[in-house]
């Protein structure tokens, strides 16, 4: 949502025109096979994110008007290419349950589309505006800031969307199957023994008004279809898994790269990791090529 659609279909048409192949609507595991990968081609990279949400399951779960963070942006994309309807936040009280740049690209979304509030919550306590005593440096400072969905909150309605310290407890729909409304209830942190551990504030229950939520409380992982599918190994932390200091998995020519082998991190990190996984498959198709060649001369 942050670069203008007209410079990625400029890269696109450029990357297709350098001979790339792109195969829109393809689903592996579901439209195509992963077997039918292997068999088709002689490299595969496995280059998927890590866009398996986690979820909040609690009552009122499947009102209309919930929906994962990434739901919501991806349609968002799409409706500004092919000028088709989705999920809108015009008119609507939205409420984003977690932080992080997927959150904060849920309320610039939900702001430029109209919405008619934006409220954030926050389960952890605000974070001091300087560092803890415990956050010293070069560890990453853990400190209050305002990203761009911030800005734009408060510039149009003056205030911080963030509700900081506060649980969703359920979803409160009406008699339509539409979302109206969120239980919630304060909650209070302390730190015993360098452990933090969280209490429910009593009296502190309240009714949040809301049309649309969209839940951006992180990622576990890849999505497990295709790696299934294909018998890749994976880690403690269900990422795929590879070779120190290499992007080859444990099935014979797969390779992975991106988040989905290192865990959600940075385009940058994306980036990197697209570049050398490709110049370790370049390496190995050669070798490969190179051995069936010494082979056809000795035969």
């Amino acid at each position: 949502m942050k670069l203008d659609k007209r410079l990625v279909e400029r890269r696109v048409d450029k990357i297709a025109e350098e001979g790339v192949e792109f195969v829109t609507g393809a689903h592996i595991g579901v439209t195509h096979s992963a077997a039918d990968l292997l068999s088709s081609f002689d490299a595969v990279l496995l280059a998927t994110g890590a866009t398996w949400p986690r979820d909040l399951s609690i009552e009122g779960r499947q009102l209309e008007g919930v929906h994962f963070a990434m739901d919501f942006l991806t349609d968002s994309t799409k409706s500004l290419l092919s000028k088709r309807g989705g999920i809108s936040a015009a008119g609507k009280r939205v409420v984003v349950i977690g932080g992080g740049d997927t959150g904060n690209d849920c309320i610039g979304t939900s702001v430029r589309q109209g919405a008619a509030s934006v409220t954030n919550f926050e389960l952890l306590p605000q974070p001091p505006r300087e560092r803890a005593a415990d956050n010293p440096w070069p560890q990453y400072p853990r400190v209050y800031r305002i990203d761009y969905g911030h800005e734009e909150v408060i510039s149009r309605w003056g205030k911080d969307p963030r509700i900081y310290s506060i649980s969703a407890k359920r979803f409160l729909g009406n008699s339509r199957g539409h979302l109206c409304g969120i239980e919630t209830v304060r909650v209070q942190w302390t730190r015993e023994a360098g452990r933090w551990s969280m209490e429910e504030v009593e009296g502190s229950k309240e009714v949040v008004e809301a049309d649309l939520v969209f839940l951006a409380m992180g990622f576990l992982g890849p999505e497990n279809k295709v790696i299934e599918e294909l018998g890749v190994r994976q880690g403690s932390r269900s990422n795929v898994e590879t070779g120190e200091g290499s992007y080859r998995t444990s099935v014979e020519k797969v390779f992975a790269a991106g988040d989905c082998r290192r865990g959600q991190s940075l385009v940058v990190w994306g980036i990197n990791e697209g570049r050398m996984a490709a110049s370790e498959m370049d390496t190995w198709l050669r070798n490969k090529q190179a051995a069936c060649d010494q082979s056809r001369l000795i035969n």
